[in-house]
Formats: structure tokens, sequence, C-alpha cells
């Protein structure tokens, strides 16, 4: 069985723990660097990409994560996750963890209030998918080698470079969970 580690510093922890467990996968809270050692792949969850960082400084997860990803090992960023994995943020000189090879826009849908829910067709996962958008991001530019899987109103909203999948929406706010299942298959092969 694959070990799937949720970032456990801020966001929508709980509900990606029961998303990844319904695709019969094992789920663990990550909370300390060292338990990056432990899984096979890891979700960075929705939440507040800067309060997010401020977690991630503060408890020395930079260069583990960095590290994660240089052993090849899947990760998969969810609305602030996905800021948190993108080289390059409008309006900003620096990246978080600059992994993905995506340029994106922060809160590019609106405000809190603003949140609505969108049927995406979203490339090999699924052609009916409910996407959950609150203060979203969106995919300004993408990589040579970046595969767009969805895009909302001309708005790319969903990627995928390798070993590193990205999303605008919140999969896991949901019962469908045939993106996190992506995500589990992602990292089954990875392993494999």
């Amino acid at each position: 069985m694959v070990k799937i580690g949720v970032l456990g510093l801020q966001g929508a922890v709980r509900e990606h723990v029961r998303s990844v467990e319904a695709c019969g996968a094992e789920a663990v809270v990550v909370k300390k660097p060292e338990q990056l050692q432990e899984i096979d792949g890891l979700i960075i969850p929705g939440g507040e990409s800067t309060t997010m960082r401020r977690l991630m400084d503060k408890y020395g997860f930079m260069e583990p994560l960095k590290q994660f990803a240089v052993q090849g090992k899947p990760m998969f960023g969810t609305c602030a996750g996905l800021i948190i994995l993108a080289k390059r943020i409008v309006g900003y000189e620096e990246p978080h963890l600059g992994l993905m090879d995506v340029t994106v826009e922060r809160n590019s849908f609106g405000r809190q209030r603003e949140s609505f829910e969108a049927e995406l067709s979203i490339a090999g996962i699924a052609d009916d998918f409910v996407g959950v958008f609150i203060r979203a991001p969106h995919i300004v530019e993408v990589g040579e080698d970046v595969e767009i899987l969805a895009k909302h109103e001309d708005r790319i909203v969903a990627a995928r470079q390798g070993q590193f999948l990205g999303c605008s929406f919140h999969p896991e706010l949901t019962d469908d969970h045939r993106m996190t299942q992506y995500f589990v298959n992602m990292v089954r092969e990875s392993k494999a």
C-alpha cells in the first residue's frame, strides 16, 4: 500500500486525508520534516499560501521538501498548494518551492464571497468533474513539458509536469475522488 502524506500545517488537511483513504491508500498527516522520509507522495493542501510559507519556514520544511522532489516523489498542490509548487508567482520576486514550471496568479477568481463551483473537463480524469473554487489562483503560463489538464473560461486550472500535479480548485471538498485517485495512481506508478 502506498503512503501519501498531507502537509498538515494549515488548510483542508482532514478532507484530503478522507479523500486519500477513499482511494485505498494510507494517509499520513505530515507535521515534521522527518516524516517526509516515510511517505511515497505528498499533497500540499489549499489554505493561505503566505501563512503556509511562514509555517514551512518556521518548522524547517523548505529544504526537506526540495529534497523530496529531487528524489522524484510525486507532489500534488491544490489551490494554495499550487502557488507553493509554482516556479513563478505574478507580482512576487521569489517563488516558494519553485518546483513546477508554471506561472500562477493568486486570487484570480476573486475573493472568498465570490467562491463558486464549475463543471470541468479534466484530461485523463473526468469530463464531468465539479471543481470548487475558493479564492482560487490560476495558471497564467506553463513551461513546454507541462501538460494542461483543464481550463475554466480559458484559464488553466489543472496541469501536470512529470511528478508534479497542480490544480486551482479543491478536489477534496466533494465526494468525487477521481482527481485524488489520479494522484494516488501517479504515486503507485512512481513507487513501482
